[in-house]
């Protein structure tokens, strides 16, 4: 099943590699249907109908990161070579026609491939697992498999532009798309409303109230197990800053960007797999 999946996207990933060997670390193949870690998570959820959902969040498994930096760093020089003053040098950027904007395109484009590409192959592998465990059931056709953090090419007021979101999912007119809240607060399935104002864009979660090392300081595992009451997961210190509290109240959230989405189901977990 793997290999299948990484023969699809292997070529294109040889022409990468071959042009910035940097970036071969050997692992993609095997790192493909794996989780990560972080904020990253498997978990099975209910509907107001009881019926049960299964939602993972995972990404490019790190070859996606080694890429980015690259290039950043590589935008850093070209700057350099060119005598360009910044104001501050993560404004670093490549000029559109050159190599090195052509070649990063082509290298984010195929990241976002892999990682949905991970998504994929890890939902067959969840479901593959849960069979042998539950009685005979009826798999509905409504995956829903979209980026967080990632670069488009799209139309917008009549011109074809690059959209980076960053903490953001598209949210066109029709789209389905997934906000998740905590390990212990409800996820929401929503449809795009479109709105142009946003660029047609939406929160792709509840986001962070703390950030990691706040919430490990001022949070204890008594806070991670009452906020994760009736919940079966990981409630240790590795996972302390994954804790409920540590995010924005999620139908705070949804209220904000009522003129964005619409809510199609509302999800509660009831096992969520931390990496």
């Amino acid at each position: 099943m793997v290999s299948n999946t990484w023969e699809n996207i292997e070529a294109d990933f040889v022409r990468i590699f071959e042009r910035y060997p940097k970036l071969r670390k050997g692992n993609e193949p095997h790192a493909l249907g794996t989780l990560g870690s972080g904020n990253h998570f498997i978990e099975l959820c209910l509907d107001a109908h009881g019926r049960v959902w299964i939602m993972l969040h995972s990404g490019s498994r790190g070859v996606g990161n080694r890429t980015g930096q690259m290039f950043i760093e590589l935008a850093r020089k070209d700057m350099e070579r060119q005598g360009v003053t910044l104001e501050d040098r993560d404004l670093a950027y490549f000029a559109e026609g050159s190599q090195h904007f052509a070649d990063y395109v082509e290298a984010v484009l195929l990241m976002q491939r892999y990682a949905a590409a991970n998504r994929e192959l890890m939902l067959r592998l969840v479901v593959k697992a849960i069979e042998r465990h539950l009685p005979r059931f009826t798999l509905e056709e409504k995956a829903i498999n979209c980026h967080h953090n990632y670069v488009a090419i799209e139309t917008h007021f009549g011109q074809e532009c690059f959209v980076t979101r960053k903490g953001a999912v598209r949210a066109g007119d029709g789209d389905l798309g997934i906000i998740p809240g905590s390990m212990g607060a409800r996820s929401y399935i929503v449809r795009g409303k479109g709105n142009p104002e946003s660029f047609e864009s939406c929160s792709h979660g509840a986001g962070r109230r703390m950030s990691r090392g706040e919430a490990k300081r001022q949070l204890t595992l008594g806070d991670l197990r009452n906020e994760t009451h009736g919940v079966e997961c990981r409630k240790d210190e590795g996972v302390l800053d994954e804790a409920p509290s540590a995010y924005k109240d999620i139908d705070a959230v949804m209220k904000a960007q009522h003129d964005l989405v619409e809510p199609v189901a509302v999800l509660k977990q009831i096992l969520c797999v931390k990496g």
